[in-house]
Formats: C-alpha cells, structure tokens, sequence
C-alpha cells in the first residue's frame, strides 16, 4: 500500500497537483453532452426519434473527428487544438441549448449536434499522452508510467459516471438545458485551463512533415487494431448494460434507480482501476488484458438471470471490477507500440473505437429489451465479453515497448522548458 501511495506521489510530481483537477473537469462535457442532448430535444420537442436523432449525429461528431484533432495536437500541439477545439464546443454547445429552447427544427439541430460532437477536446486522450510524455521526459520507471495509465483510467471511469449523474439530477431538479449549458462552461473554463497549463510545453508538437514521409506510411502493429476493437467492444457492454438496466428498473416500477445503479458499477469500477497501480511489472499487459476480459466474461452472465432489483445492484456492481482493468490496459498497450509522434491520434481513435461501440449498441440493446425483455439487452453485453476474450487470447502482444519512448523535443516559441519530474510540482 505504502509502495502505492508513493508511486502515485512520482506521478502528482510529474504533473502537479493542478493538471489532474482540471482535466477532470475537462473531461466531464464529453459524458454530459451525448446524455444531455437527448434528454433536452425529448423534453423541447416531446420526440424521443428527433432526441435520438441529435444525439446520434453529435457521437458521430465526435467518434468521426476524434482522431482527427488528435492527429493536430500530434503535430501543432496540444495548446492551440484544445484552445480552438473548446472555444467551437462552446459555441456550439450554447447554440444547441438554444436552439432546442427555441423548438428548431430536427435537421438544424442535428447540424448544431454534429459541430458540438466533432469539436469535443478529448481531454482524457491529451492528458494521457501529457502525463506519458512527462514521465518519459523524465525517464520515470515503467510502474510510474503504469500509474499514470491508472490514474488517467480512473479519471475517465469516473467521468464516464458522474457527467450524466450530473445530467439527470440537473433535469429533476431544473432543466436539462440547465446541464447542456454548464457542460459548455465547462469546456470553455476547464478547456482552456487545461490548454494553457504549462506541461502543454512537453506535447508541443513536431515540424510539420509532407504527406508522403514514411512515418506517415508505415503502418499501425495488428495489435493496435485489436485493442481498438476491444475498445469498441467495451463500449458496446457499456451501451447495452445501460439498455438493460433501464429496462429492468423500469419494469420493476422503480425507474429512477437506473442512474444510481449505473453509478453504482462505475464507483467499483474506478476503485479497482486505481488499484492496478499496486500490480507488480510481473504482470504484463498480455496477461491483464486477457484477466480483465476473462472477468468481464464471467462476472456478465448472472445479468441473464437477474430479475430484481437487489441482484442487480450486487451483479451490475461486481462487474464493474472488470471495466477498469480492462480500459488502462487497453491504452497502456495503445501507448506501448504506437510511435510516440503518433500517440495523441492513437489514444484519440481508441477512444472514438470506445464511444462509437456505446453508441451503436445503446439503440440496438435498447430495442432488443423493449421486444424481448431486459435479458436480451443483456445477452449482448456477455456477447461483447465473449468477443473481447477471443481478441486477447487470439492477439500477439509484443513483450516489450515497440519504439523508444522519448517524446519528441517541445518547439513551441515561448513555452518554458520542462525540467524532471518536479519541474510542475507547484502549479
């Protein structure tokens, strides 16, 4: 435990103790918008179809232009993508919060949906490959580079719970136009924070290169594909528990202890992922990763038996021991074999691989409960499992780090220079 606690103490010296606060809430519009969007067109426009329409078309914003701004921030820097990309959101964001007020029509506010999609700052990629950066920078041990991928998994977990917690309690108690507009404040304050912290310094991009360098043609190892399907995957467990619970919840009458369910799973979720950082180096990522799917496996077939409430908690909240590990080994294999010139966009695409999978099979799942009940929806969730196993067990994973691990050196005219690994300890 002591070796825990100090290991995550290299990690608050690397980056200071200000950077992780700010990228937390950084990171919560990305879990608000999607939920938030769907929860205020329903209630402008009284059609759960338009609802689903504007919801549908900002995930695929934000799946189709994730890898995208991650290229840029590989190239021009963090600093002036995260700038540019939350001063869009912003905007946008407020303009979808109006327009639905305003009763625009479908088509409009789907565009407005897209443009707030595709400029989501994907905080918790950025702030991944930062905090990598900064540990290689400073030629910190692999356990350190570990925790840093524990801690940035833990902080997705548990935006990934609280942002729509945050959604629903605002639309009880208020309005979720009230909850839309706080994820654009968010964004436009915590965004920019995050942009201008000084450790941007560190991810300040490289010249730029032509098209045709071979950097540029080589191509991504198989296993970058496989973490990236079961990413996607991953998600699609995330959609389809979140169908069946609220299929179930709904038909035991108590409709309102979906949300706390789901919370329920994350808080578990988030503990053990914070945990990993105590595995010793001898357990490699192979063998994590085929653990985590071996669990989520496992621990997802009682769903297909579980009809009450309390079952549910018990099920649904154990499970959620296996989406953790899953997650930062996943990135933590991302990050072993991708060039490090390459990371941002890398991290960025399993990211979009795990939104896109959510957002597919929530509408599926949802329709399989609605015609056969919650256990069809479910079905699909220990469907994914299965086939995130299959893709551990089948995939070669490399035994150790593929390129060397040096960022490349800041550019940035009037960056300050980054020093070891206190270099942000007072910010």
């Amino acid at each position: 435990m002591v070796g825990t606690v100090n290991t995550y103490r290299h990690v608050i010296a690397l980056t200071g103790p200000l950077l992780p606060l700010v990228s937390f809430f950084a990171r919560l519009p990305v879990a608000m918008s999607q939920f938030g969007s769907v929860l205020l067109v329903a209630q402008t426009s009284g059609s759960i179809a338009a609802a689903a329409v504007v919801g549908g078309t900002l995930s695929c914003g934000q799946v189709l232009a994730g890898p995208l701004l991650g290229r840029l921030a590989d190239r021009r820097g963090q600093r002036v993508v995260v700038l540019s990309a939350a001063a869009v959101n912003a905007v946008a964001t407020a303009a979808l919060v109006a327009g639905a007020l305003g009763h625009l029509a479908t088509a409009p506010l789907a565009a407005i949906g897209a443009v707030a999609g595709a400029s989501v700052p994907l905080i918790g990629p950025l702030a991944r490959t930062r905090s990598v950066a900064l540990a290689r920078r400073a030629e910190s041990e692999e356990s350190v580079v570990g925790a840093v991928h524990s801690l940035e998994g833990t902080l997705d977990e548990v935006s990934f719970v609280l942002g729509p917690a945050l959604v629903g309690l605002a639309s009880i108690v208020a309005h979720p136009a009230i909850a839309l507009g706080g994820a654009a404040v968010l964004v436009a304050v915590f965004g920019t924070a995050y942009a201008l912290h000084p450790t941007a310094a560190v991810t300040a991009g490289g010249p730029t290169r032509p098209p045709t360098a071979k950097a540029d043609r080589v191509r991504q190892p198989r296993v970058v594909h496989a973490v990236r399907g079961s990413l996607a995957l991953q998600g699609a467990m995330f959609g389809a528990c979140q169908a069946g619970i609220a299929a179930l919840t709904l038909r035991l009458g108590v409709p309102e202890q979906a949300a706390v369910v789901y919370a329920a799973m994350g808080v578990v979720s988030a503990a053990v992922g914070i945990s990993l950082g105590a595995l010793p180096d001898r357990f490699g990522l192979r063998l994590r990763w085929r653990v985590a799917t071996a669990a989520a496996l496992v621990l997802s077939v009682p769903l297909l038996l579980t009809e009450t409430l309390w079952p549910l908690y018990l099920v649904v909240t154990v499970l959620g021991a296996a989406y953790a590990p899953h997650l930062i080994t996943a990135f933590a294999l991302t990050e072993r074999v991708v060039e490090p010139a390459r990371l941002t966009e890398s991290t960025a695409f399993a990211a979009s691989s795990l939104v896109a999978g959510q957002a597919l099979a929530l509408p599926l799942a949802g329709r399989l409960a609605e015609s056969y009940g919650p256990s069809a929806a479910f079905a699909v969730v220990v469907g994914a499992a299965a086939l995130c196993l299959a893709l551990a067990l089948t995939t070669r994973v490399p035994s150790g780090r593929v390129h060397d691990g040096t960022p490349a050196p800041a550019r940035q005219s009037g960056s300050p220079a980054v020093g070891g690994p206190t270099a942000y300890a007072g910010r």
